[in-house]
C-alpha cells in the first residue's frame, strides 16, 4: 500500500458520503488557517504525512513547518500552520492528529530507549508488533527517533522462530531446508535463527548457514555467554523482556542489536492539537 492509498482510504473511513457537519455550517469557498500546536514534550513526527494529507485534499494548499520531523518540541511550540479551505482542514483534521500523536508518541519512546545505550555498540531495533496498515508509518517513526528497522514483514528476511523449529523439527532441519529453498528460488535473503539456550546456539554455529542469531529471553549473563561462543561469525540479537530499567545491561554484553517491540506497542500517543480560523 501506497502512502497515498492510505491516505485515501483512511480519508474514506472518516468522511464517507462527506462530513456532515461541515457541509452544513460553513461555506465551501470559505477559506481558512489551521495550528498545529505541541501540548506535550517529546520528539516530533509524522509532518511529512500530514502534509500529503493535506496536499491529497487540496494541491494548492500552503503548508509552513516549524518543526522537522526528529525534531524536540516542547509543549507550547508551533509545529506546522497550513492555510486552506475550511473544508479541506476540518476533513484532515483528525487524520492528520491521529497520525502524528501515534508516530510522535513511538518516536518519543524510540529515543528514550535510543538514549538509554548511546556510546555502546549494540542498535534499538523494532519488530512486527504494529498495527495493521499502519506499520510502514510506525516503523518510520522508529526512524525518525533513532531506532533501526528490522524486516518489514514476513517476505523481506527469513526468521526461523521457536515455531518454525519445532514444526520442522529441529534447529538443523529448519536452517538447512531454509538454505535450500532460498538457493532453488533464487532468493536474496538473510536468515536469522532464534535461539532459546546456549545448547541452541551451539547447534547453530555447528551448521552455520545464517547471518544473525537471536538470543531469545536470555539474562544478561546468559547473553554474555552466548556472545562470547559466537565470537563474531554472526550478527547477534538480544529480544524479550527488554525495558528502559534494563537495557543497559544487555548493551553492556556487545551485542549487536537489541530488537524491544514495547517502542511501538506501549507507546503513548503525544498530546497535539490543530486549531482552525476562517480568514477573509
Amino acid at each position: 500500500m501506497t502512502t497515498q492509498d492510505f491516505i485515501a482510504a483512511a480519508l474514506q473511513e472518516d468522511i464517507g458520503i462527506g462530513d456532515v457537519s461541515t457541509l452544513a455550517s460553513i461555506d465551501k469557498d470559505a477559506p481558512g488557517k489551521a495550528v498545529l500546536k505541541v501540548k506535550e514534550d517529546g520528539i516530533l513526527a509524522g509532518v511529512q504525512l500530514a502534509q500529503q494529507i493535506f496536499y491529497h485534499l487540496e494541491p494548492e494548499s500552503k503548508f509552513s513547518i516549524h518543526k522537522n520531523d526528529g525534531d524536540s518540541i516542547r509543549n507550547g511550540d508551533i509545529a506546522f500552520e497550513v492555510s486552506a479551505k475550511v473544508h479541506t482542514i476540518l476533513q484532515a483534521e483528525r487524520l492528520t492528529l491521529n497520525c502524528m500523536q501515534r508516530m510522535s508518541g513511538i518516536a518519543t519512546l524510540t529515543r528514550q530507549f535510543v538514549d538509554k545505550i548511546k556510546g555502546y555498540h549494540a542498535k534499538v531495533l523494532d519488530t512486527r508488533k504494529t498495527t495493521p496498515l499502519f506499520r510502514a508509518f510506525e516503523k518510520e517513526a522508529v526512524r525518525i527517533g533513532g531506532g533501526v528497522n528490522h524486516r518489514m514483514g514476513l517476505y523481506d528476511m527469513v526468521m526461523l522462530k521457536d515455531n518454525h523449529i519445532d514444526f520442522c523439527g529441529g534447529i538443523e532441519q529448519a536452517i538447512e531446508k531454509t538454505h535450500e529453498y532460498l538457493r532453488t528460488h533464487n532468493l536474496d535473503l538473510k536468515i536469522e535463527v532464534e535461539t532459546r539456550n546456549i545448547e541452541d546456539v551451539k547447534r547453530v554455529l555447528a551448521v552455520g548457514k545464517v547471518h544473525r542469531i537471536m538470543l531469545d529471553n536470555y539474562s544478561p549473563e546468559q547473553l554474555t555467554e552466548a556472545i562470547s561462543l559466537i565470537a563474531g561469525r554472526f550478527e547477534t540479537e538480544a529480544s524479550g523482556g527488554i525495558r528502559l530499567d534494563n537495557i543497559e545491561a544487555y548493551a553492556q554484553t556487545g551485542v549487536d542489536y537489541i530488537s524491544v517491540g514495547a517502542i511501538i506497542h506501549h507507546a503513548v500517543s503525544l498530546d497535539l492539537s490543530l486549531k482552525a480560523q476562517i480568514t477573509s
